[in-house]
């Protein structure tokens, strides 16, 4: 039966009505601060937990529940006849229910010009130690920590006196997976504050969950989406939708690779993705030019695909995108004619995004799982080092060629490797994704510009092997190449390009993207 409760929390959502019933069932309510401060004023019966330990709060309140009368009373097994002699030996206050949500450690490192000393006084000890304490008793001690869990407890004491095994197991096992993400976000801080670039021995990552989507990649799979606990601005889990239906795990995903590409612009640019390949990549004067240069890149394609812009869609913009069938629109803002048109249509997907060009900060981390482990590295944020930018053949490359080394390469580190992709003035006319050699890329990529190879530059994602890209490259009528370079057999593709009179560039810097 619980008998005594301890109540000490910093979110008081719904701790008045909860503590009113509890008193009402007859539970004796221990507090601390100013959740008795609360209750007092409130006409909630309640005792301060120096009178139940015989010890003052002390060092500003960093000490006053660690003591064996309050972890005592709440770890001592009620079946063990050993414990409860020592229970009765020492008169160990027994302690039933646990109410204890935690200073708010998170809240207060993202409030603006905090001190560091302020975060680290939102550092909760007592907390979390009462907490395991009651989960690791969970066989008799009830934990709580959401006020979500406040009306389920009260039901079964209300009709019991107590509650059942699969509540307090269920409690438990939430109490350890919140005290591990609140320890992960102050390593994390820690870490960050630190600025050291070497990664721990021991890597603790936490999540919050967002939303259980309908399916996984395929409708036999399930899946869950999870945001990072420490939101990053310009990331998809930042962006709010407008309209249209629920996002997939597809949708999410290919989202996220516009948005990533679309952040290597500054201009006006606008980026079409299906199956996390970019499709369609231009810039222009204004978004509708990006928009339309994107959508001739690969009319077909783009259907059933994803769009991002870095600028506000307006109605121009918005009826040129109505006409055809896309998954999922995403830009820093509408005009509320755009809205209306684009709203039309009642299953695309309307996402706003406000910092969708904050640019991705060298160093940032990125993951990818395996079985058994996990992969960290940094993000790609180069594209090569002026050190070893290099012309390797006779013949040089025009301004606006270098212009289109740059947006090719911009483009080709967002492409599943083999990569190859083809620009001409700001505009990916062909893009061969993702094939087990190079040549097939490169073919598909010509097959895909079809006439527009006419004058376009070449970006490859990694050197080439052997001659046969620089040939088919020419036949197409390509002007110019960009590559890594690195290949033993680099002279044979110099030689080629030097007879076929291409212009080629090497940057040392691959981009493969697995």
């Amino acid at each position: 039966m619980i008998k005594r409760a301890l109540v000490s929390v910093s979110d008081k959502t719904g701790i008045l009505d909860f503590c009113r019933e509890l008193a009402a069932a007859g539970i004796e309510i221990v507090s601390t601060g100013g959740t008795a401060e609360l209750l007092q004023q409130n006409d909630v019966p309640v005792r301060n937990v120096t009178d139940l330990t015989g010890f003052p709060e002390c060092l500003d309140g960093r000490v006053k529940t660690l003591h064996p009368f309050v972890h005592g009373g709440i770890l001592a097994k009620r079946d063990d006849p050993s414990h409860q002699e020592t229970v009765e030996s020492l008169g160990l206050p027994l302690i039933d229910l646990v109410v204890i949500n935690l200073y708010p450690f998170k809240a207060t490192i993202q409030k603006p010009d905090v001190s560091f000393a302020e975060c680290i006084e939102n550092i909760d000890i007592g907390g979390p130690a009462m907490l395991r304490s009651a989960a690791k008793n969970h066989a008799d001690v009830t934990v709580l920590i959401d006020p979500e869990d406040y009306a389920d407890v009260l039901e079964q004491i209300q009709a019991c006196g107590e509650t059942d095994i699969e509540t307090r197991f269920r409690l438990a096992r939430k109490v350890f997976e919140h005290t591990a993400a609140y320890d992960a976000i102050i390593a994390d801080y820690l870490r960050n504050v630190s600025g050291d670039d070497v990664w721990p021995d021991q890597l603790t990552l936490t999540y919050e969950k967002d939303t259980e989507l309908r399916y996984g990649e395929n409708p036999h799979q399930k899946a869950v989406r999870y945001n990072k606990a420490l939101p990053a601005k310009g990331t998809m889990a930042q962006a709010m939708q407008l309209s249209g239906k629920e996002l997939s795990y597809n949708n999410i995903a290919d989202t996220d690779a516009a948005i990533q590409l679309l952040k290597e612009f500054s201009e006006p640019a606008c980026v079409a993705v299906k199956h996390a390949n970019p499709c369609g990549v231009a810039i222009g004067e204004n978004i509708a030019e990006a928009y339309n240069r994107a959508y001739e890149a690969d009319p077909v394609s783009i259907f059933g695909g994803i769009v991002a812009v870095n600028r506000e869609i307006d109605a121009e913009v918005a009826a040129a995108m109505k006409q055809i069938f896309l998954e999922v629109i995403i830009a820093p803002g509408y005009t509320d004619e755009a809205l209306t048109l684009l709203m039309e249509k009642k299953n695309l997907r309307l996402l706003r995004l406000s910092d969708i060009d904050t640019p991705v900060a060298a160093g940032t981390p990125l993951f990818k799982d395996i079985s058994g482990g996990l992969l960290v590295q940094d993000a790609d944020t180069q594209l090569w080092n002026d050190l070893d930018f290099q012309r390797v053949t006779e013949k040089i490359a025009t301004a606006e060629q270098f212009a289109d080394f740059e947006f090719a390469m911009k483009v080709v580190k967002h492409v599943r490797s083999n990569a190859i992709v083809l620009v001409r003035d700001g505009q990916t006319v062909g893009i061969g994704p993702g094939q087990p050699n190079r040549i097939t890329s490169t073919e598909i990529a010509i097959n895909n510009a079809g006439n527009k190879c006419e004058g376009a530059v070449l970006a490859s994602d990694a050197f080439f092997p052997f001659s046969d890209c620089v040939q088919a490259a020419a036949k197409a009528g390509i002007a110019a190449i960009i590559q890594p370079g690195g290949s033993i057999r680099d002279q044979e593709s110099i030689d080629a390009a030097n007879e076929l009179e291409i212009s080629m560039y090497f940057t040392g810097m691959r981009h493969f993207r697995h």
